[in-house]
Parts: structure tokens; sequence; C-alpha cells
């Protein structure tokens, strides 16, 4: 790998990386991104970051080969989290105390390190590329543009909660495996989760993602986007589609029913409100003070408020969380080191160990420990070390740019410090942790320096 501080030699004046070509190499992210939704329709979903990991790999290794790759400070923390996954693949094997036997396997195992070095492609691919071959403002619009698509797809989920249709890849995929509970929410697009949360059922929006609260978490992180691109550096009219989109998302945001996402909204308007004080943002404030407005008037004089009470009063899950949050930690135990390799069934429930599935009630016992948070499945598939090591590198960043004052800065900084806050309570594989590892890139290339061009050198880090 290049040394960012070595100069690179042979450039051609003009050029953005001698031998790399300036044309837009950004289009893999651009095509993943703003075309999500068509992606999902295909019943590809997070597959999706698989497909385009394959032409951003190839651009990382020819610039690897022409010019040498850029790594960000602080990367050998999560290249050793990434070692870290794959060793632990040697304990897939081994039975884990207080779970279902052979209810861990190498496919969930291997699934989850393959998308972790996705993520790391993605990373490297947005973080590598120059202004020029990839414009901050192109990767903000994309993920503006994300958010509006998924504000439609909440409102699919609220009016049409029964619309689901087989998408082309299931036709593809041999009965049984495409029969598959885990699969069918990967690869069959449907519009919302019916649930039974206060004693009947309730749709809850998960379009175009695969679960509802993957839906509400991704809401709350492109909200996040939506506000730097279109308020802080759009116009007027742009202030206010932004605006308005914002209102729009209430509703189906309430449906959702996902009392963490709420909760981390109102986090996020905190640390919008701080920042804009800080700095003397009027855009920022007046957008902050619009939308606390707006949602307080949505709750009072509609039926949302006495579905945010009726939620309040109707836990449903907490009790199974808690359980398994708990053979999350008591799994990690035996296993503080390097885990278990992947995630297991707990034996039981939260009320005895002896409930188990039946035919009356298949959803009864033997819960997935783990799949309440992005903290606890890392706890059980990793280890308490490599969860250390998984948090490392965002926080390090974090705390590394905790300056940062411009717009691109402080949004990406909020969307990173989310993943501390949703990681408790959901799974940021793989959507909102693609978001995250591209905050995480955008802001490695604000800290780079303008380039200085004498004599044809063009020094790292491209035009910025």
């Amino acid at each position: 790998m290049a040394d960012a501080s070595a100069p690179l030699r042979g450039a051609r004046a003009g050029s953005v990386l001698p031998g790399v070509s300036a044309v837009a190499s950004g289009r893999p992210l651009v095509w993943l991104l703003a075309g999500y939704p068509l992606w999902w329709a295909l019943g590809l979903g997070q597959f999706a970051y698989w497909l385009f990991a394959v032409p951003m790999a190839a651009e990382l290794l020819r610039r690897h080969r022409q010019v040498g790759l850029r790594l960000p400070p602080g990367f050998w923390m999560w290249g050793l989290f990434l070692v870290w996954t794959v060793l632990g693949l040697a304990l897939v094997p081994l039975e884990a105390p207080g779970t279902v036997p052979d209810s861990g396997g190498y496919a969930g195992a291997v699934l989850r390190v393959v998308n972790y070095l996705v993520l790391t492609v993605l990373m490297l691919y947005v973080g590598n590329l120059s202004e020029r071959e990839l414009p901050t403002r192109t990767v903000v619009w994309c993920l503006s543009v994300l958010c509006l698509a998924t504000i439609a797809g909440g409102y699919l989920g609220v009016f049409a909660p029964r619309l689901e249709f087989t998408a082309p890849l299931e036709h593809l995929l041999p009965g049984a495996l495409a029969s598959d509970p885990f699969v069918q929410a990967l690869v069959h697009p449907a519009s919302a989760q019916v649930m039974d949360v206060f004693g009947y059922e309730s749709a809850r929006p998960k379009a175009p993602w695969e679960y509802t609260n993957t839906w509400g978490y991704m809401v709350s992180l492109l909200l996040v986007w939506l506000v730097v691109g279109w308020v802080l550096q759009g116009g007027r009219a742009a202030r206010w589609g932004a605006l308005a989109a914002g209102a729009l998302a209430v509703l189906p945001v309430v449906h959702s029913l996902n009392r963490a996402v709420w909760a981390g909204l109102a986090l996020s308007l905190v640390y919008a409100l701080v920042q804009a004080l800080r700095r003397g943002r009027a855009a920022l404030m007046a957008a902050c003070a619009a939308a606390v407005v707006v949602g307080a008037l949505a709750l009072a004089v509609s039926p949302l408020g006495e579905t945010v009470r009726a939620r309040a009063e109707n836990p449903h899950s907490d009790d199974g969380r808690a359980a398994t949050n708990y053979a999350a930690v008591d799994a990690a135990a035996h296993s503080p080191v390097l885990g278990w390799g992947t995630t297991r069934q707990a034996l039981g429930s939260s009320d005895s160990i002896a409930i188990g599935p039946t035919a009356e009630c298949p959803g009864c016992g033997q819960h997935v420990i783990g799949n309440a948070g992005q903290l606890w499945m890392t706890v059980v598939a990793h280890g308490w070390a490599g969860t250390l090591l998984f948090l490392a590198f965002p926080a390090w960043t974090v705390w590394r740019h905790r300056a940062q004052a411009s717009p691109v800065g402080q949004g990406a900084l909020l969307t990173v410090l989310l993943l501390f806050w949703y990681m408790f309570f959901y799974v940021a594989l793989m959507s909102p942790m693609a978001v995250t590892m591209i905050a995480l890139a955008l802001l490695w290339r604000l800290e780079r320096p303008a380039p200085a061009l004498r004599g044809g050198v063009c020094l790292p880090g491209g035009p910025r």
C-alpha cells in the first residue's frame, strides 16, 4: 500500500491521479444508491452491494497497481476486526452453552464476513476517489434521493400494507432456498411487515428494505443527508422540499412503531440544534424548529398521537429482547476473545427453558441470540475483543474529526454517532452500516489536503 505522505510520480498536468482516468469513476456508487429501489424490486436487495462491489474492487485493484491504494488513518483497527471475523469461523462448529445444538452454521457466518468485506470495499472506494471523479455533492445527492425513496416506501407500507410480489431473482433460486424465511426477507419485495403489536394486526412499513427496523434505521440516517444536501447546501426550493419531505415522513415513522427510531430522531434534532447554535447557522436552526413544530402538531391534531401512546403501553418485544441480550452476554462470557463465529438459537424462551416452537406456535422460544441489535450480534459472533475492534475504528474517527465544522462533516459525524445508539436495538448489517461506512469515507476525504501540482507531480489526495 502506498504511504499517503509520499509524492506520486508520473502524473500528467491536470490529471486526477497519475495513470488513472478522470472519467466518472464513481458511477457504481451512484447506481447502487440512487437505483436501490430498482434492485429491491428485482429481489437483489442487499445483494446489490455485492454486485456493485465488483467494479469498485476492480477500480481499487487498478489503483493499487498503478499508484498505490490509500488507507484511512486508523484503518488497522478495522483491518484487525476483519481478521477477527475470519478467525472466528473456526469456532462455528462448537456448541455454545445455553443454545440449541447445531443452531449455528457456516452459511450465516460466511455471509456476515462477506458483508463486512463488501462494506470495506465501499468505504475504500469512496475514500480513494477524488472530488473530480466522485464529487461529494453527488454522494450527498444520492443519499438524499434514497431518503425520498424510503419515505415513499413508508407510505406504500401504510396505505398498501399487503402489497408484495415475486421478484425475478426468486424465480432463479432453488425452491428450498427461496422458501427459507431468512432468504424470503432478503429477496421477496413487500411493502410492510404485518404484526400483532396491539392485540390486532398492524402494518409496519419496510419498503424498500428487508425489515421495518431497517426501514426506521435508514430513514433516520438518510434524513440527516437530506438536511445536509437540501437545507444546508440547496437553494430555496430545495429547502422547502426538504421541510415538506420531513413533514411527510412523520406518518410512516409513527406507523413503523419503532421506538428506538423516535428517540434517535430526537437525538439527531438535539445534535443539530447544538451545532447550529454553536456556529450560528440560521437555516439549520429554522429547520430544527420547523421539525419540532410539525412533529408536535402532527401528534396533537391527528390519530398519530394515540398510536404513540398505544405503543408506549404495549412494549410487545421487550421481554424477548431482554432475554436474548442476556443470552448474548452469557455466550460471550464463555468465549470472550473470538466469540462463537456466528449467532445461535437460545434454549427455551424468556418464560421457561422448556418452551420451544410447536405446530400451534412456531415462533415460540428458541429465538436467535444477537438479532436484537448490532452490539449483541457482534458480541456473540466475535466476542468482547472483536466487539471492541468493531467499535474502535468509528469511535476513533469521530474523535479525530470532532472539530469538523462543514455541513458534510457534521452530517457524517452524526451518521457515525447514530451507530452507537442504534447498535443496542437494531442490526446494522447491511444497508445502515453501508451509509455509516460512506460517512467514514467522507470524513477521511475532508481531511486530505488539496494537492499541489509542480512540474507534473500530483501530490496524494486529489483535488478537493
